[in-house]
């Protein structure tokens, strides 16, 4: 049983190191809030019109735009960007976007899948920080 568990453990360490994992975890936390914050009856939302719906739409988007990356890692700077653009219209169309803690979460994790970096082997990194970077000519 422990073995299975450090299997598991090793398997999920290598997953999150090779994938944009806490940008997505934080994109797809914003996504929920923004969409918990915009939850209201049915009722409500058919007479309101798009202005209901909209929060389900940009809480959904991010939630997507959250967990796309995680399988596709050389999506990230598409859906990195889109999900942050999607933060910050929920401020406009679903409860100042989720008390404002929804958008920040968003845009939180956007930057993160944009900024995320794939791990370089250990070889390339050692050559890397060893190696003198050329002079440049006038």
């Amino acid at each position: 049983m422990l073995s299975r568990a450090r299997a598991a453990y090793r398997w999920f360490r290598a997953f999150r190191r090779t994938r944009p994992f806490w940008g997505a975890v934080w994109m797809v936390a914003g996504g929920w809030t923004v969409l918990k914050f915009s939850l209201s009856s049915v009722q409500l939302i058919v007479s309101t019109g798009f202005g209901g719906v909209a929060g389900y739409l940009v809480g959904g988007g991010m939630i997507l735009c959250g967990l796309i990356p995680l399988a596709a890692p050389r999506q990230r700077y598409t859906f990195g960007l889109l999900g942050c653009v999607l933060a910050v219209v929920s401020l406009v169309v679903s409860n100042l976007g989720g008390f404002l803690l929804g958008m920040a979460l968003g845009v939180l994790g956007g930057s993160m899948l944009v900024g995320w970096g794939a791990k370089r082997p250990r070889g390339a990194a050692r050559a890397a920080a060893g190696a003198v970077p050329e002079a440049v000519e006038a």
